[in-house]
């Protein structure tokens, strides 16, 4: 071993485990990114099926969709929920928007704005 190389392997140890250790927390800030918005987008979607059934209103939906985020995820990701019935080539449907944080620093650490939204055909009833 060269005299000049001594305490140079501790020093390669420490700058490569923070390489390392970004990259895990990179990696781990994306995975909750997307569980959360893929969980928004799924409940949003259950909600306006469920508002969109003959005999719901959107304010059902919109209570099915807070109740869903919810138990999923926290009540201060369904502050921001709303229904409205939308004409897309004569069709109605029901739209049902969630506008939540998007957690940057894990779930509680600052956050952006994350808005998605769920459409389900508004069904007619029969006769």
């Amino acid at each position: 071993m060269v005299e000049g190389d001594r305490g140079s392997a501790v020093v390669e140890f420490v700058l490569v485990s923070v390489l390392v250790l970004a990259i895990v927390v990179a990696l781990l800030q994306l995975v909750l990114g997307l569980h959360v918005r893929n969980t928004l987008v799924d409940s949003a979607s259950e909600g306006a099926r469920h508002a969109a059934l003959v005999g719901s209103t959107p304010a059902e939906g919109v209570a099915r969709t807070r109740e869903l985020i919810g138990l999923s995820l926290s009540p201060r990701y369904a502050r921001e929920v709303s229904a409205s019935l939308v004409d897309r080539g004569g069709t109605t449907l029901v739209r049902v928007r969630v506008s939540a944080p998007l957690p940057v620093l894990g779930l509680l650490g600052p956050s952006g704005v994350l808005d998605v939204s769920g459409h389900a055909v508004l069904e007619e009833p029969l006769g």
